[in-house]
């Protein structure tokens, strides 16, 4: 019986790295992206599926599991990729772009974790990994909504880990630096100029396919050129006086 994978933000970048990664390895896939000719082409070119969606609104997530069900009868893997910077403004705030980037970054990750774990349930189980960020875990001034969006992300895979294993799926998040991807485009010749080093979209979907096979849930993988990914450790936080640390708080 063939695994078979979703991934969304997948015409492109990390997603159609991570597509070509699995279906390299006999993996059946699922291709979402609100870019319907990317997903056609990327789709055509592995054997999977295509579905043009914009994975901000619920419905796209539970078309697009619908079709790993209609397709394969099952599904096992879920990388929930899709991803935009936020161009926000704080100092002239735009609230239609602030919807927007909530609506891609946070929202598309909700709906698709819950569209999701009833077929990996039904299928036995499986794992979700989802693409945050190293603004996931510090302070990254250079796009304050972006970093807010990544670190709320961060939260979720962290507080669905324990429940979601007790139904047999693990979930974590990779957490990759400046990657050469679109995402970076207008800002690549700076980075090349200044002699630093980017990720590749294989060196973070090389990642993604290890956090499907073999890390702990909720597990936060730091992914650097140069270096093998590594989970991220906090450091927890105080208790109270007289009392105990909270056991969720590592």
């Amino acid at each position: 019986m063939s695994t078979v994978a979703l991934i969304t933000g997948a015409a492109s970048g990390i997603g159609a790295s991570v597509v070509r990664r699995l279906a390299a390895r006999g993996v059946r896939c699922v291709v979402a992206d609100r870019d319907e000719a990317g997903a056609e082409r990327i789709a055509k070119e592995v054997g999977g599926v295509a579905l043009a969606a914009d994975v901000s609104t619920p419905e796209a997530s539970e078309r697009a599991v619908a079709l790993a069900e209609e397709q394969y009868g099952r599904l096992d893997l879920v990388h929930l990729n899709a991803g935009i910077s936020s161009g926000v403004d704080m100092a002239a705030f735009d609230l239609a772009q602030y919807r927007k980037v909530m609506g891609v970054n946070v929202d598309a990750v909700v709906f698709g974790v819950n569209a999701a774990v009833p077929l990996l349930r039904r299928s036995g189980g499986g794992a979700i990994v989802v693409t945050a960020s190293l603004a996931g875990l510090v302070g990254f001034d250079g796009d304050p909504i972006y970093t807010m969006t990544k670190h709320a992300v961060v939260g979720l895979v962290r507080a669905l880990a324990q429940p979601l294993a007790a139904q047999k799926i693990r979930i974590s998040a990779v957490c990759p630096g400046f990657t050469d991807t679109p995402l970076v485009a207008d800002m690549k010749q700076v980075f090349v100029d200044a002699g630093f080093p980017l990720l590749t979209a294989d060196d973070v979907a090389a990642a993604v396919e290890s956090g499907f096979y073999s890390v702990e849930p909720g597990s936060l993988l730091v992914v650097q050129p140069g270096r093998q990914p590594v989970p991220y450790r906090y450091a927890g936080v105080p208790g109270p006086v007289g009392g105990e640390r909270p056991p969720t708080a590592s």
